[in-house]
């Protein structure tokens, strides 16, 4: 996630949660030779290989190359409600300003298609997750969100990482950042050769596709800096023509103001009427952009359980989970993402779904669902949540075999 389709995806728009160590290091670093330096690179790939990260690079953290943009598309609105965007302004792109002292990023990936798949579908998954799309009875969640909270599982690797750095070097200055905190991941990531900012904005791989985290540690040791990747999407916008939404205004550019990942996620309002249909059963992001994306062909399965699948969330039956209740909410998604963005949200995003599906099982003659998906939505008709109501009425209109229901 990071910042890619929709920057910083449910996250604190603060450094909150990230472990620190940081003081310039002289003693460290003043000792080690050049060739002590490639020698300690080479065994924090080793190291993090371990860990379950499956690449390691260092990047160099001028990113003045990238503010223009960041300035850009904030000027433009694109970061829609999300105020921590513009908040820290240029920082983003300097770390050496976010934390003093640093000279150096460690960036990491980390795999998260779940490791278990039906069989047959290891290399048909794009098309099996597409096709869920067009079925009404079923919640669409990113991939991403099905298993552990990503945030607690990098962040713990990835100080395991530096405090493995500092038994074999001593003391150094350090600072881990897993999405926590107003930092370029795409940007850093791109820098160090982890991959290349695709059309889409996520970072892309051509040994990996684009189904993984990205996580660094900002250090203030001079390692030796990797060379940036070089773009490999050619002339491809099979992921700018697949948006159901068209957030992706321009080769390189999201408008977040129309993505389903920032609609379900980071928007806490009502969402825009005329972006509900596109937002079909998608109740929590959206992959449409990745699954159209020939690279992912060669994306990694997770070396982790943490990213195995929970709470059926691979095809998850819409109805029910919209009659959660807020404890039932807290309880079953303890240690997800999801979690974050709360129940009402939840009911909100639930709501346009089966809106969606709603219309499209009352027109397609499926009368028993459409008769499962009014009974949960009249359900919810006077809850106390302004929002939710809102959009179950909304959800109600959607029949058209009895439009007259949401009276």
């Amino acid at each position: 996630m990071t910042e890619q389709a929709v920057p910083a995806p449910a996250t604190s728009p603060a450094p909150q949660g990230s472990d620190t160590r940081f003081s310039t290091s002289e003693t460290a670093t003043a000792s080690a030779s050049a060739d002590g330096l490639q020698t300690l690179v080479a065994s924090i790939r080793s190291w993090g290989a371990e860990l379950g990260f499956d690449a390691v690079r260092i990047a160099d953290v001028d990113l003045s190359h990238a503010e223009a943009g960041l300035l850009a598309w904030i000027a433009a609105g694109h970061h829609g409600d999300m105020d921590y965007m513009a908040n820290h302004g240029t920082r983003r792109a300097r770390p050496a300003e976010l934390v003093p002292g640093t000279v150096r990023a460690i960036v990491a990936r980390m795999p998260y298609l779940p490791a278990t798949v039906p069989e047959g579908l290891d290399t048909r998954w794009r098309a099996h997750e597409l096709a869920r799309l067009d079925d009404p009875a079923t919640a669409v969640i990113s991939v991403y969100a099905r298993g552990r909270d990503y945030h607690k599982v990098l962040r713990s690797r990835l100080q395991q990482l530096a405090t493995r750095i500092e038994q074999e070097l001593g003391a150094f200055g350090y600072r881990v950042f897993t999405d926590s905190a107003p930092v370029m991941e795409v940007a850093l990531a791109t820098q160090g050769g982890l991959g290349w900012r695709g059309k889409h904005t996520l970072l892309l791989d051509r040994e990996g596709g684009s189904m993984f985290f990205l996580g660094e540690i900002l250090v203030d040791i001079p390692l030796p800096a990797d060379p940036p990747e070089t773009p490999h999407c050619g002339q491809c916008t099979r992921c700018i023509d697949i948006c159901p939404t068209q957030a992706i205004v321009a080769p390189y550019r999201i408008d977040a103001r129309r993505c389903i990942s920032y609609l379900t996620i980071e928007h806490k309002g009502a969402i825009p009427d005329e972006l509900r249909a596109p937002m079909g059963n998608r109740v929590y992001g959206c992959d449409d952009c990745q699954l159209a994306c020939p690279w992912n062909k060669f994306a990694h399965r997770a070396t982790l359980p943490d990213f195995d699948v929970r709470n059926g969330f691979d095809a998850p039956d819409m109805v029910a989970l919209f009659l959660w209740t807020e404890a039932e909410f807290n309880q079953r998604l303890e240690g997800s993402p999801i979690r974050r963005i709360g129940h009402e949200r939840w009911l909100r995003n639930l709501a346009v779904g089966l809106g969606n599906s709603l219309r499209a099982a009352s027109s397609g003659g499926d009368d028993a669902l459409a008769a499962r998906i009014r009974a949960a939505l009249r359900a919810r008709q006077h809850e106390a949540s302004e929002l939710v109501r809102e959009h179950v009425d909304w959800a109600l209109a959607q029949d058209v075999a009895a439009p007259s229901s949401a009276s």
